[in-house]
């Protein structure tokens, strides 16, 4: 009561106000009535931090399930964490809070597979199903909404969603799409391609239902597998080419055949909450593949597969990755680029904020010889790694062929690339190699708060080839640039600030 006494306005006292009194108190008991009703989720949500909240500590607080562990005592659930305390980075991984009543359905029109005749048996072909819910889907003049529901597997052959669409389209995976097991179903087909969704605009892929490619029998049938067979295509599990306006979140990807995910000639396009995941041994299971695309924005993703975390390919720009738990693997690249004596480019990448354990590879720049164009303006920042072999490399020497790759004048440029608080340890002695061409140096390389011992606590060498460069701070080990000098003798030379040069 007092608080209605406190609340009550002055001129109550007169009675020419007890109407508009009386409205007032109305009003204060239908907020305290919206605010607090029990047994029911407020109809007005008013902030509340409850004592030990992460938002008044400003710590990050993870569950390990929502990383993937499954806590059954059988399964190891190791792994994880590594995601949960790592010392000196805070937070490295930010993944999103599961809801169990799964992901939110839009409003518009909803269709469910079922209701076009798929089975979610795992045996039964449900592809025609999946198509006549895509073709009424994209024929809708209001946004749509796709659903493959929880607790079935639902089996779907080489399929294309094709664009354009009328409206916005969801696709919303809460149970499990897989792959024939038998890569012989490709005959005929583009073996390239599984699922594959092409000229889509405004369209989001979700959920926590899982797309699993099945792809054992394309593995063993692998040259890099056995040298004997021969170098085939396999199906990378979901292509999107020539999308805008793309989001696909919170799903998770399994033994996809090839690449588990590739984006090809898409403008906006948004990735976050992942997770993608293959045997170490299983060849070219990229997890992200970024070609010929620009404004990609990719965050809060656990990767582990057979080949790069994430590749970055020709003519790609304005590329963001942050928040990336990445190994087994080959880490995290650009390129290669040039094969073939191609014209490539790649410019304006920024990845912040990475976890690598136990990749062949860490943060590396490939390209090929006899190659054309330039990778530029390529910043890695704030890098946490675990016994990783090699963990700084620039290579424009790479040659992934059964046969020596001849000695050759042109060469992709690569220059302006940065360096920033990598901190770790390396598999290997050598931790640091940049190996450039004679033709075409590398240029205006940066190396800023970088150490990398060795897993047995010794210190590790780099090695240098035509690369010149500057450094900042505590640089372990040390720089072997051609042009020799730290950022702040530089700085004192010239009088001002060294990045100008950049």
């Amino acid at each position: 009561m007092s608080f209605f006494f406190f609340l009550t306005p002055p001129s109550c006292s007169c009675s020419s106000s007890r109407f508009a009194c009386l409205i007032f108190t109305v009003f204060i008991f239908l907020v305290s009535f919206l605010i607090n009703v029990e047994g029911f989720a407020p109809l007005l949500h008013l902030p509340h931090y409850p004592a030990g909240s992460p938002w008044l500590s400003r710590e990050k607080v993870l569950n390990v399930n929502q990383l993937g562990a499954k806590g059954d005592g059988i399964q190891d659930d190791t792994d994880f964490s590594f995601l949960i305390n790592v010392e000196g980075f805070e937070p490295l991984l930010q993944l999103p809070h599961s809801r169990a009543a799964g992901p939110r359905l839009e409003t518009g029109k909803i269709l469910y597979v079922n209701d076009f005749g798929a089975k979610g048996d795992g045996i039964q072909d449900d592809t025609d199903a999946f198509r006549n819910a895509w073709k009424i889907a994209c024929a809708s003049i209001t946004k749509a909404s796709i659903v493959i529901p929880h607790d079935k597997k639902f089996l779907v052959r080489p399929i294309s969603f094709a664009g354009p669409c009328r409206a916005k389209v969801t696709v919303t995976i809460s149970g499990a799409i897989i792959a024939p097991k038998d890569p012989e179903v490709w005959h005929g087909l583009n073996p390239q391609k599984w699922l594959y969704f092409h000229g889509v605009n405004h369209l989001t892929v979700r959920g926590n239902g899982i797309i699993n490619g099945r792809g054992h029998k394309w593995w063993s049938q692998s040259c890099k597998i056995n040298a004997t067979n021969p170098c085939e295509h396999a199906p990378t599990a979901i292509i999107f080419h020539r999308c805008q306006k793309l989001r696909v979140r919170d799903i998770a990807l399994i033994n996809s055949q090839r690449t588990h995910i590739a984006f090809t000639n898409s403008f906006r396009v948004v990735v976050s909450g992942i997770k993608m995941m293959a045997p170490s041994t299983s060849p070219n299971t990229d997890g992200l593949h970024i070609s010929s695309s620009s404004r990609v924005n990719i965050k809060d993703s656990i990767i582990r597969t057979g080949d790069d975390c994430i590749s970055i390919v020709g003519n790609s720009s304005i590329i963001r990755i942050r928040n990336i738990a990445c190994g087994p693997g080959h880490g995290i690249s650009v390129g290669s680029l040039g094969m073939g004596n191609s014209w490539s480019q790649v410019h304006d990448v920024i990845v912040d904020q990475a976890f690598l354990a136990h990749t062949k590879n860490g943060l590396r720049i490939k390209t090929w010889q006899g190659g054309r164009g330039f990778a530029s303006q390529i910043t890695f920042q704030n890098i946490l790694m675990e016994n990783v072999s090699h963990p700084l490399i620039i290579d424009q020497y790479y040659c992934d062929s059964l046969f020596p790759c001849p000695n050759q004048t042109l060469a992709v440029k690569v220059a302006n690339i940065s360096f920033v608080a990598i901190k770790g340890t390396s598999a290997t002695e050598e931790s640091v190699r940049f190996a450039c061409s004679d033709s075409f140096p590398c240029e205006k390389l940066y190396l800023e708060e970088v150490q990398l011992l060795s897993n047995t606590g010794k210190n590790t060498s780099s090695y240098c080839w035509q690369a010149q460069g500057l450094t900042s701070g505590s640089v372990e080990p040390p720089a072997c640039f051609s042009s020799n000098g730290t950022f702040i003798r530089q700085q004192a030379e010239s009088g001002g600030s060294a990045l100008q040069s950049f």
